[in-house]
């Protein structure tokens, strides 16, 4: 049996689903499709003229049309240029005759008493579809207009789409289904011949007769019934390359008000019939012509029997595309759910319905899907039946829908919340951007800005690499590059314009053995600081706690205590602003691959007040710090003086100095150098060689120097990193 709490579970979940669905609609906008632009020609073929898409076998360019009989000229003398089939054998053209004719009032007999040829015209286009396989054209229309009562003017039209090219081989043919005859006059009857057979004793291929003689109230608009318009159709069975109009003689009595007839083959249904065109002289209503249509084919072929390879000329060379025989020859399609051109290679393309839904149906119940030879357009979650057919029903009960409406606006509740807190946060990360001194830090080219979304991944507990009196070290990778987060803990660093300017500072030391500062994270409350990352370690690790792994020889030894005492020496006299460390010890010297030195965390110094020495409180390591800066608060550049002698002790003894034994390292050296010999018991182990014992007492006495309770009697930092690059230089001697 089906409990209720089951019974919900399986209506919920699916109503939850479409709950999602129309949430998303509602919020997010869909993209509207472009409209592919699908080529018609030949690659590096011209495809337009004017506002006239020329495609394939259609061309302006040698090479670019299948044959002769598919050739177009441009004529750019026009704004916008106009396609025209070329005048001669093979192409296609329009002739105009006029005619004048004089009527005997006593017999009614007509004679021709001038005639006068027209000059011959190309056939323009109006546009050539290659899916209908047919174009349009502009055709002459033919008329006949009295002069008076005795006398009229005929004007015949030819309209050719082949001179000297037999009509069941000619590529162009006048559609015999798509246009009509239309006739328009009081009294008329005109005849379509085909071209240049227009003897007396040739039939007319179609016509028709208009009468209106005492009853002009039987026309009406719209009607072709042979009241004032009549129509006719073309016979199917005759191939035409081109048609003759005629409208013959027929004086009237209403000359005056109703002087002219004209007669036209026209694109069925495009000429709508209006009595006004019954008077006046209108033979130039049409100053272009009207549009035909011409049919378009590979004429004296067929299509290959199925199974046999086509022949090299064969015209439908697109995958996707189809071949279909018409009258003496065969046109190419592409095949259905393929639009495209299947006379150039890859013409034929895939149709997206889902872009075409006013011809292929998709309810707004449904989801339409594109796919291959076709679409699909199921249901919406929550719903049953086919999208195509607008059939989609709800299959979930009114009390599922609104507990699940109950559901969706709790979740768009969440949604809203969930925004309103993430504007509130970068509001809070703009406001520690302004109190951290962001404005000024962004004119600082020497430094880098990071945004917190930037360092979320690299500040996370796996990623903790050491812990100090200024706050907590990351290990990450930014910008591809292996980096040091230091994260501050509350209340250790400067705000504003103090912070920023000591960042500045500190940005624009370069030294090769100090950590360069890459940028900082201003968006959080506490700044952080962003160092390159050392890879090899501090120098306390490898002096104590894998002194069995890491042997240090006595070159590379002095090698760091100089080059460690030269960074420090950079600081305190060779930058634009004296900078003070602060928390000298082997932790804050840090060594690369090569053993190179790297004095880092400058913690101490960035809370000095700017123009004042003294800190509100002691801050760093009291195994290493000067015992006057103990006593006194008063930090000066003799009390990292004192912290590096210490730092040279651990160096030359890998002991390490301690507070709680009341630093037994350094009053065992004080002791040894006030009995004025040399600490040989002291110095590490490993070293028995004389001259090496020597180096150690050197020094050694460098240390003392430094130790010194008297301050100004402590060298400078900058003689203490000469005697001892002096010590170095003197073990690279051979």
């Amino acid at each position: 049996m089906t409990t209720l709490s089951q019974l919900h579970s399986r209506l919920l979940l699916p109503l939850l689903l479409q709950v999602l669905v129309a949430a998303s609609t509602l919020l997010i906008q869909p993209a509207i499709a472009e409209q592919r632009e699908l080529p018609i020609t030949l690659a590096g073929c011209p495809d337009k003229c004017g506002n006239v898409s020329i495609p394939f076998p259609f061309g302006m360019k040698p090479g670019c049309f299948l044959d002769k009989s598919f050739e177009v000229t441009c004529d750019d003398s026009f704004n916008p240029p106009r396609a025209f089939l070329p005048f001669g054998t093979g192409g296609s053209a329009e002739t105009m005759s006029v005619s004048y004719y004089s009527v005997s009032q006593t017999s009614g007999n007509s004679s021709i008493i001038g005639k006068e040829d027209s000059d011959v015209f190309p056939v323009e286009l109006i546009d050539i579809s290659i899916t209908e396989s047919e174009a349009r054209a502009y055709g002459k229309v033919a008329s006949f207009c009295n002069t008076n009562v005795t006398k009229g003017t005929s004007r015949t039209t030819f309209m050719t789409l082949a001179f000297d090219v037999d009509g069941l081989t000619a590529p162009l043919l006048v559609s015999l289904t798509r246009n009509v005859l239309v006739g328009v006059g009081v009294e008329v009857q005109p005849l379509v011949f085909k071209f240049n057979t227009m003897g007396p004793k040739d039939d007319p291929l179609a016509s028709c007769r208009s009468n209106l003689i005492g009853n002009l109230q039987q026309a009406s608009n719209g009607s072709c019934s042979g009241r004032g318009c009549c129509q006719a159709s073309l016979p199917e069975a005759i191939p035409l390359t081109g048609v003759s109009v005629v409208v013959p003689t027929r004086i009237n009595s209403l000359w005056e008000t109703s002087p002219c007839s004209f007669a036209m083959v026209v694109e069925n249904s495009w000429y709508n019939f209006s009595t006004t065109d019954l008077y006046g002289n209108i033979t130039n209503k049409f100053p272009r012509g009207v549009p035909y249509v011409i049919d378009f084919a590979i004429r004296n072929a067929e299509c290959p029997a199925k199974g046999t390879q086509p022949s090299l000329d064969y015209a439908c060379v697109s995958g996707n595309s189809s071949c279909a025989d018409v009258t003496n020859g065969y046109v190419c399609k592409c095949l259905q759910h393929y639009e495209g051109n299947p006379y150039i290679p890859d013409g034929c393309q895939d149709i997206d319905e889902c872009e075409l839904l006013h011809l292929y149906p998709c309810s707004s119940d449904g989801i339409c899907k594109n796919r291959l030879l076709g679409y699909d357009c199921p249901c919406k979650p929550g719903m049953k039946g086919d999208g195509k057919a607008g059939t989609c029903q709800d299959v979930f009960p009114l009390v599922a829908k609104m507990v699940v409406g109950v559901i969706g606006c709790f979740i768009v509740t969440a949604g809203l919340l969930f925004y309103i807190l993430l504007r509130q946060e970068k509001k809070k990360m703009g406001e520690f951007y302004e109190k951290n001194g962001g404005p000024i830090l962004e004119k600082a080219k020497t430094i880098k800005l990071f945004k917190k979304e930037d360092l979320k991944e690299i500040i996370k507990s796996s990623n903790l690499i050491g812990k100090g009196c200024f706050g907590e070290v990351y290990k990450g990778v930014l910008d591809n590059k292996v980096v040091a987060v230091k994260k501050p803990i509350s209340g250790s660093v400067l705000e504003n314009e103090q912070f920023a300017n000591e960042v500045i500072i500190q940005s624009q030391i370069i030294h090769k053995n100090i950590v360069r500062l890459i940028g900082c994270c201003l968006e959080v409350e506490i700044p952080m600081l962003v160092y390159e990352f050392i890879t090899k370690g501090n120098l306390e690790d490898i002096l104590h706690s894998n002194n069995k792994i890491v042997p240090l020889s006595l070159d590379v030894r002095v090698s760091i205590a100089a080059q460690s005492a030269d960074g420090l020496a950079y600081m305190h006299s060779k930058t634009n602003n004296k900078i003070l460390h602060g928390d000298v010890k082997p932790a804050n010297i840090l060594l690369d691959d090569n053993f190179m030195p790297k004095i880092s965390d400058f913690g101490i110094s960035r809370l000095i007040v700017r123009d004042k020495q003294h800190t509100d409180a002691i801050i760093g390591d009291k195994s290493y710090m000067d015992p006057v800066y103990k006593a006194t608060g008063l930090l000066t550049e003799r009390s990292d003086v004192y912290s590096f002698g210490v730092v040279i002790l651990e160096i030359i003894s890998r002991k390490k100095a301690t507070h709680s034994d009341n630093d037994s390292l350094v009053r065992n050296f004080l002791n040894a150098h006030k009995e004025e010999k040399m600490a040989t018991e002291l110095f590490d182990m490993e070293f028995v060689a004389k001259s090496d014992l020597q180096i150690l007492d050197s020094m050694a006495r460098i240390a003392v120097e430094c130790l010194n309770d008297d301050v100004d009697k402590r060298p400078p930092m900058i003689e203490v990193a000469e005697r001892l690059l002096l010590l170095s230089r003197s073990r690279s001697r051979p």
